[in-house]
């Protein structure tokens, strides 16, 4: 998948350090580094996939793909570097995650939001509203 200046992967690789610093920019936290999050790995184990948004060789966006074990996917972690959103890239990872999703056999694809988010997720993504609930631990 190609849009522009900026190549989209199901799947696509990516390093810790690149992961923990978009990451890092994206949630407005702390640079984590390699030896305490292995991203990498925790993808690789425990997601039904991925997408990787680049602009040459820079990773610029980011969404994970969890799942249920059978027809339920999650979206998690979406991410685009500052310097890169308002270009659709958050648009385009979430048809990637979405293309993925469906192709591995999936028929519902979830997302959780903060209230901002909103007009992202619901208008430019075409998510449906729905109910939910969140626990605090």
């Amino acid at each position: 998948m190609r849009d522009e200046a900026f190549s989209y992967a199901w799947r696509g690789s990516f390093t810790n350090t690149e992961i923990n610093r978009l990451h890092a920019e994206a949630f407005d936290t702390r640079v984590f580094d390699d030896e305490e999050w292995d991203r990498v790995s925790q993808v690789q184990t425990y997601s039904l996939g991925w997408v990787v948004a680049r602009g040459g060789d820079r990773l610029v966006g980011f969404a994970n793909v969890l799942w249920g074990g059978l027809v339920h996917a999650y979206i998690e972690d979406v991410m685009v570097a500052t310097e890169y959103r308002g270009r659709r890239i958050g648009v385009r990872l979430i048809e990637g995650a979405r293309d993925g999703a469906r192709e591995a056999g999936c028929e519902l694809l979830h997302v959780g939001f903060d209230e901002q988010l909103r007009p992202f997720y619901i208008d430019a993504c075409g998510f449906q509203e729905t109910g939910g609930g969140l626990m605090e631990l």
